[in-house]
Protein backbone atom coordinates (compact mmCIF):
# COMPACT_ATOMS: atom_id res chain seq x y z
CA UNK A 1 0.00 0.00 0.00
CA UNK A 2 1.33 3.11 -0.87
CA UNK A 3 1.05 6.15 1.70
CA UNK A 4 0.32 9.64 -0.17
CA UNK A 5 3.55 12.08 1.41
CA UNK A 6 0.86 14.87 1.79
CA UNK A 7 -0.94 12.48 4.26
CA UNK A 8 2.35 12.68 6.72
CA UNK A 9 3.07 16.29 5.95
CA UNK A 10 3.66 17.95 9.11
CA UNK A 11 1.83 21.71 9.88
CA UNK A 12 4.59 24.19 8.87
CA UNK A 13 4.95 27.47 11.01
CA UNK A 14 7.53 29.35 9.42
CA UNK A 15 9.64 28.57 6.79
CA UNK A 16 12.84 30.68 5.29
CA UNK A 17 15.50 29.76 2.66
CA UNK A 18 17.32 28.56 5.98
CA UNK A 19 15.20 26.93 8.41
CA UNK A 20 11.66 25.96 9.37
CA UNK A 21 9.52 25.29 12.65
CA UNK A 22 7.11 22.95 12.24
CA UNK A 23 4.20 21.55 14.77
CA UNK A 24 5.35 18.16 15.80
CA UNK A 25 2.65 15.38 16.62
CA UNK A 26 2.45 13.48 19.67
CA UNK A 27 3.13 10.29 19.49
CA UNK A 28 6.00 10.77 17.00
CA UNK A 29 9.60 10.51 17.56
CA UNK A 30 11.69 13.05 16.32
CA UNK A 31 14.72 10.67 14.58
CA UNK A 32 16.22 7.07 14.54
CA UNK A 33 17.59 6.48 17.94
CA UNK A 34 18.03 3.29 20.39
CA UNK A 35 14.86 3.87 21.79
CA UNK A 36 12.75 3.40 18.30
CA UNK A 37 12.13 -0.11 18.63
CA UNK A 38 11.15 -1.01 15.45
CA UNK A 39 9.38 2.44 14.86
CA UNK A 40 9.40 3.55 11.50
CA UNK A 41 7.93 6.82 11.26
CA UNK A 42 9.76 10.01 12.22
CA UNK A 43 9.75 13.67 11.95
CA UNK A 44 13.35 14.01 10.41
CA UNK A 45 12.19 11.35 7.38
CA UNK A 46 8.77 13.39 6.89
CA UNK A 47 10.31 16.30 6.73
CA UNK A 48 13.32 15.65 4.26
CA UNK A 49 10.28 14.37 1.90
CA UNK A 50 8.01 17.13 3.14
CA UNK A 51 10.54 20.21 2.05
CA UNK A 52 12.75 17.73 -0.65
CA UNK A 53 15.73 18.65 1.03
CA UNK A 54 18.34 17.78 3.78
CA UNK A 55 16.84 18.59 7.35
CA UNK A 56 19.06 19.12 10.81
CA UNK A 57 16.92 19.02 13.78
CA UNK A 58 18.40 21.98 15.69
CA UNK A 59 16.31 20.47 19.22
CA UNK A 60 14.47 17.62 20.49
CA UNK A 61 10.99 17.03 21.49
CA UNK A 62 10.26 13.89 23.65
CA UNK A 63 8.08 11.72 21.76
CA UNK A 64 4.92 12.40 23.61
CA UNK A 65 5.30 16.06 23.46
CA UNK A 66 3.88 18.29 20.52
CA UNK A 67 4.53 21.73 19.11
CA UNK A 68 7.21 23.99 18.05
CA UNK A 69 10.12 22.01 16.62
CA UNK A 70 13.09 24.07 14.72
CA UNK A 71 15.15 22.89 12.13
CA UNK A 72 17.85 24.01 9.62
CA UNK A 73 18.17 23.32 5.89
CA UNK A 74 22.35 23.85 5.75
CA UNK A 75 24.79 22.35 8.48
CA UNK A 76 26.12 26.02 8.78
CA UNK A 77 22.02 27.97 10.36
CA UNK A 78 22.00 24.50 12.21
CA UNK A 79 25.56 24.99 14.03
CA UNK A 80 24.51 29.20 13.89
CA UNK A 81 20.96 27.96 16.20
CA UNK A 82 22.54 26.09 18.31
CA UNK A 83 25.24 28.58 19.19
CA UNK A 84 21.81 30.63 20.18
CA UNK A 85 20.12 27.90 21.60
CA UNK A 86 23.06 27.23 23.97
CA UNK A 87 22.80 31.62 24.50
CA UNK A 88 19.79 30.87 26.00
CA UNK A 89 18.60 33.72 23.24
CA UNK A 90 15.73 31.40 22.67
CA UNK A 91 12.23 32.13 24.01
CA UNK A 92 10.44 28.39 24.46
CA UNK A 93 6.92 28.42 26.28
CA UNK A 94 5.02 25.28 26.64
CA UNK A 95 1.71 24.48 28.01
CA UNK A 96 1.22 21.50 30.28
CA UNK A 97 -1.51 20.61 32.77
CA UNK A 98 -0.72 19.31 36.13
CA UNK A 99 -2.50 17.71 39.52
CA UNK A 100 -3.15 20.26 42.19
CA UNK A 101 -3.15 23.80 42.33
CA UNK A 102 0.29 25.46 42.97
CA UNK A 103 0.67 27.72 45.68
CA UNK A 104 1.58 30.56 43.85
CA UNK A 105 0.72 32.05 40.28
CA UNK A 106 4.53 32.61 39.11
CA UNK A 107 7.10 30.29 40.77
CA UNK A 108 10.16 28.63 39.90
CA UNK A 109 11.85 25.10 40.14
CA UNK A 110 15.41 25.47 40.27
CA UNK A 111 16.66 21.96 41.06
CA UNK A 112 19.85 20.14 39.49
CA UNK A 113 19.42 17.28 37.57
CA UNK A 114 20.72 13.96 35.97
CA UNK A 115 21.14 13.92 32.17
CA UNK A 116 18.94 10.54 32.15
CA UNK A 117 19.45 6.34 31.79
CA UNK A 118 23.84 6.30 31.90
CA UNK A 119 24.09 9.70 32.77
CA UNK A 120 24.30 10.20 36.69
CA UNK A 121 26.04 13.69 36.69
CA UNK A 122 23.45 16.34 38.07
CA UNK A 123 23.59 19.73 36.57
CA UNK A 124 21.43 22.75 37.38
CA UNK A 125 18.17 22.84 35.85
CA UNK A 126 15.64 26.06 36.16
CA UNK A 127 11.77 26.32 35.05
CA UNK A 128 9.82 29.33 35.46
CA UNK A 129 6.18 28.50 36.03
CA UNK A 130 3.48 30.34 35.46
CA UNK A 131 -0.86 29.14 36.36
CA UNK A 132 -2.64 30.20 33.48
CA UNK A 133 -5.99 28.87 34.74
CA UNK A 134 -7.32 26.12 37.46
CA UNK A 135 -9.84 23.91 37.70
CA UNK A 136 -11.63 21.93 39.79
CA UNK A 137 -13.57 18.55 38.92
CA UNK A 138 -16.32 16.04 40.47
CA UNK A 139 -14.06 13.17 40.63
CA UNK A 140 -12.37 12.07 43.75
CA UNK A 141 -9.15 11.90 44.88
CA UNK A 142 -6.85 11.43 47.87
CA UNK A 143 -9.45 11.31 50.10
CA UNK A 144 -10.77 14.77 48.54
CA UNK A 145 -14.49 14.77 46.88
CA UNK A 146 -12.86 16.56 43.87
CA UNK A 147 -9.72 16.79 41.76
CA UNK A 148 -7.97 20.04 41.05
CA UNK A 149 -5.66 20.92 38.15
CA UNK A 150 -3.61 23.45 36.80
CA UNK A 151 -2.58 24.61 33.36
CA UNK A 152 0.44 25.79 33.47
CA UNK A 153 2.98 28.16 31.13
CA UNK A 154 6.63 26.63 31.61
CA UNK A 155 9.67 28.09 30.16
CA UNK A 156 12.57 26.06 30.77
CA UNK A 157 15.44 27.91 31.30
CA UNK A 158 18.09 25.40 30.72
CA UNK A 159 17.51 21.99 28.61
CA UNK A 160 18.11 19.24 30.90
CA UNK A 161 16.32 15.61 29.62
CA UNK A 162 12.86 15.73 30.32
CA UNK A 163 13.51 18.83 32.34
CA UNK A 164 9.87 19.89 32.78
CA UNK A 165 7.77 16.74 33.40
CA UNK A 166 11.10 16.21 36.55
CA UNK A 167 10.61 19.92 38.16
CA UNK A 168 6.53 18.66 38.17
CA UNK A 169 7.18 15.63 39.83
CA UNK A 170 9.78 17.38 42.36
CA UNK A 171 6.76 19.25 43.33
CA UNK A 172 4.18 17.13 43.72
CA UNK A 173 2.28 18.79 40.71
CA UNK A 174 3.10 15.85 38.38
CA UNK A 175 2.10 15.94 34.31
CA UNK A 176 -0.79 14.87 33.09
CA UNK A 177 -0.64 11.98 31.03
CA UNK A 178 3.06 11.64 31.90
CA UNK A 179 3.35 7.53 32.11
CA UNK A 180 7.47 7.79 33.40
CA UNK A 181 7.19 10.69 36.11
CA UNK A 182 3.38 11.40 36.40
CA UNK A 183 0.50 10.02 38.84
CA UNK A 184 -1.45 7.30 37.40
CA UNK A 185 -4.54 7.86 39.10
CA UNK A 186 -4.79 11.04 37.59
CA UNK A 187 -3.70 9.61 34.21
CA UNK A 188 -6.43 7.21 34.16
CA UNK A 189 -8.92 9.77 34.65
CA UNK A 190 -8.15 11.89 32.06
CA UNK A 191 -7.97 8.53 29.94
CA UNK A 192 -11.81 7.96 30.55
CA UNK A 193 -11.91 11.22 29.32
CA UNK A 194 -10.41 10.52 26.22
CA UNK A 195 -7.46 12.58 26.42
CA UNK A 196 -5.23 9.22 25.94
CA UNK A 197 -1.51 11.59 25.59
CA UNK A 198 0.73 12.94 27.65
CA UNK A 199 -0.18 17.09 28.20
CA UNK A 200 3.02 18.78 27.44
CA UNK A 201 2.56 20.90 24.15
CA UNK A 202 5.79 22.93 23.00
CA UNK A 203 3.33 26.17 22.27
CA UNK A 204 5.73 28.92 21.12
CA UNK A 205 8.90 29.12 19.81
CA UNK A 206 10.64 32.46 19.38
CA UNK A 207 14.19 33.27 18.14
CA UNK A 208 16.76 36.04 16.11
CA UNK A 209 17.28 34.54 12.86
CA UNK A 210 21.04 34.04 12.50
CA UNK A 211 21.15 35.17 8.63
CA UNK A 212 19.08 38.26 8.59
CA UNK A 213 18.63 39.46 12.34
CA UNK A 214 14.43 38.56 12.02
CA UNK A 215 12.59 37.90 15.07
CA UNK A 216 10.99 35.15 14.18
CA UNK A 217 7.72 34.14 16.48
CA UNK A 218 6.02 30.79 15.71
CA UNK A 219 2.97 29.41 17.94
CA UNK A 220 1.78 25.63 17.99
CA UNK A 221 -2.33 25.21 18.07
CA UNK A 222 -2.63 22.36 20.36
CA UNK A 223 -4.53 18.74 18.78
CA UNK A 224 -7.79 17.45 20.00
CA UNK A 225 -6.97 15.59 22.63
CA UNK A 226 -5.35 18.57 24.34
CA UNK A 227 -7.94 20.94 23.09
CA UNK A 228 -10.77 19.04 25.63
CA UNK A 229 -8.53 19.22 28.21
CA UNK A 230 -8.46 22.65 27.82
CA UNK A 231 -12.47 22.70 27.87
CA UNK A 232 -11.69 21.90 31.84
CA UNK A 233 -10.78 25.35 32.55
CA UNK A 234 -13.18 26.56 30.04
CA UNK A 235 -10.70 28.19 27.84
CA UNK A 236 -10.65 27.62 23.47
CA UNK A 237 -7.02 26.33 22.36
CA UNK A 238 -6.09 29.66 20.98
CA UNK A 239 -6.09 31.37 24.25
CA UNK A 240 -4.66 32.13 26.17
CA UNK A 241 -1.31 33.78 24.40
CA UNK A 242 1.56 32.63 25.67
CA UNK A 243 3.56 34.87 27.23
CA UNK A 244 0.31 37.36 27.90
CA UNK A 245 0.42 39.14 30.82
Amino acid sequence: MTVDPAALALEVLHRDEWLAVVNKPAGLMVHDSALARGESDFVADRLRVQFGRPIFLVHRLDRATSGCLLCAFDRDTASALGKVLMSREVEKDYWTVCRGWPEEDVFTIDHDLDGGPGKPVKKPAVTRFRVLARAQCDWPSSGFDTSRYALLEARPETGRFRQIRRHLKHASHHLIGDTSHGDGRHNRAFRMLGIHRMLLHARRLAFVHPHTGERIEASAQVDAQFARALALFEIPQAAPAAGAT
